[in-house]
């Protein structure tokens, strides 16, 4: 019978028994090109070894053992069931080797699929990690623009500050113009005018003559080349402002420490934020600048 035909084929092309009848059942036994398109699309299910169960109702075996319909339509290799079951062994032989042939060519239709499905994945694969590369490099680009942006704007906030101290500086030396009628005084600041005396030697036993507070402090800088600065400044202003000064005029964009010769001492950033007056260096004084 034709489902005999059907399920001996397949055993004959080397197809165990469990596989071969889960193909005739499930394809309703409709010929042997349909079991075989039903394995190769299942052969990679879990159960397709296990033994076949026939659904409730139906005994197992009953779809192999019914008979075909004796229309020419039930077959689709165009053979009826008399002519199958007529089949000599040799002609048998013959249709096993020529489904293994095509059985052979779907294989390699469906690897041939695969390797295609497998192509078409890599490239969406590297599609999308490109995409993601060049997402991280905009990333990373933006993250470096903002960086340079913030550097530009200290090194402009830092240059503002510069210029808010040289314009202070030239400021406190207009006033300082003003107030002693023209450019600095050659004569040395660090001891008080000459007087004559008026008292009679009697009177200069009497209290000394209060401290006289000073408002201005001149400062003789003497740099590394051993050239000298000499300028003004308010008794009030920091230390930092002498600083300033010298990295402007003489400092030549070295790092250096200020001291004084005698009695030594070596500034630190703490006195920095002093003024000259508690510094004691009002009236007058000399620092030297020195290499850190």
């Amino acid at each position: 019978m034709a489902e005999c035909t059907t399920l001996d084929s397949l055993l004959e092309m080397g197809f165990n028994k469990n596989r071969a009848e889960k193909a005739v059942a499930h394809t309703g036994n409709q010929g042997i090109e349909r079991a075989m398109d039903w394995l190769m699309e299942h052969e990679n299910d879990p159960d397709i070894d296990e033994p076949y169960v026939a659904p409730a109702g139906e005994t197992p075996g009953s779809a192999e053992q019914s008979p075909l319909p004796t229309t020419e339509t039930s077959d689709p290799n165009g053979a009826n069931a008399a002519n199958n079951s007529l089949m000599t062994e040799e002609e048998r032989k013959e249709q096993v080797k020529r489904l293994e042939e095509l059985m052979k060519a779907r294989q390699e239709e469906r690897r041939e699929r695969e390797r295609q499905d497998e192509i078409d994945r890599e490239k969406q694969r590297r599609k999308q990690g490109q995409e993601l590369l060049q997402v991280r490099q905009k990333l990373q680009d933006d993250e470096m623009k903002k960086l340079a942006d913030q550097r530009r704007k200290e090194k402009m906030e830092d240059k503002l500050a510069k210029q808010r101290v040289k314009d202070k500086i030239a400021r406190d030396r207009e006033e300082r113009a003003r107030k002693f009628g023209g450019g600095e005084s050659s004569t040395d600041l660090s001891s008080p005018p000459f007087e004559a005396p008026t008292q009679s030697p009697s009177d200069n036993q009497g209290p000394p003559p209060a401290k006289k507070d000073y408002d201005d402090c001149r400062i003789q800088v003497r740099l590394l080349d051993g050239s000298t600065l000499t300028t003004v400044f308010k008794a009030q202003e920091p230390l930092a402002a002498v600083r300033v000064y010298v990295q402007m005029n003489g400092a030549n964009g070295q790092d250096f420490n200020l001291i004084t010769p005698y009695p030594r001492r070596v500034y630190t950033d703490l006195d920095m934020e002093k003024p000259l007056r508690e510094l004691g260096l009002v009236p007058s004084a000399v620092l030297v600048v020195t290499k850190k």
